[in-house]
């Protein structure tokens, strides 16, 4: 695949809206996924929460890839393109070039041949990544690089938003419950 740009601006708007227009960050990811795989003709696409404590790659939405893949074992940051916890992003445009997998073998057996890695950023610290699978050899454009970044920064502010609102609605569920329980104090 040749270095054209693959994300355009209608592309984009129609991803941020999807982004946008979702409070629930399970479906949001889930849809976002998908758009991708459809919209850009990729393999597959994934979208990882960074594990605070064992500092592995959970997966919040994946899309286009088989459930072996995805069952393989778990994804290490340090071992899996490490150099995302640095912020900066990797793009190997042939695994077959590339010994930078962590899981090699899986991936040449699941047809992917090119993986474009950008990391979920939020107020300097890695909280994710965004991973897209391509089924040939692919050079991301420059831009469409910028616009990936674009895309994981709002994907930390939706995760970020979601975490914040279902807290809020927690505390408002339980201050709820207490003023109930005090005004009537026999009944549960």
């Amino acid at each position: 695949m040749d270095v054209n740009d693959k994300i355009n601006i209608d592309i984009f708007k129609v991803i941020t809206r999807a982004i946008a227009e979702s409070n629930d960050l399970g479906i949001m990811a889930n849809h976002l996924t998908q758009l991708l795989v459809g919209t850009l003709d990729l393999k597959g696409c994934t979208i990882f929460v960074l594990g605070p404590d064992t500092k592995e790659l959970e997966v919040l939405a994946s899309s286009g890839l088989s459930i072996s893949f995805m069952s393989k074992g778990p994804v290490l940051s340090d071992k899996s393109v490490s150099f995302l916890l640095k912020g900066t992003p990797v793009v190997i445009t042939d695994i077959a070039a590339s010994d930078r997998l962590q899981y090699p073998q899986e991936t040449e057996k699941e047809g992917i041949r090119a993986i474009a890695s950008v990391p979920i950023m939020l107020y300097g610290s890695n909280i994710g990544v965004l991973r897209l699978y391509h089924h040939e050899p692919w050079d991301v454009s420059e831009q469409d690089l910028d616009s990936l970044f674009l895309l994981a920064e709002h994907i930390g502010l939706a995760m970020t938003y979601t975490r914040l609102r279902n807290a809020l609605q927690s505390v408002k569920e339980t201050i709820t419950n207490i003023h109930t329980i005090w005004l009537n104090p026999g009944k549960k």
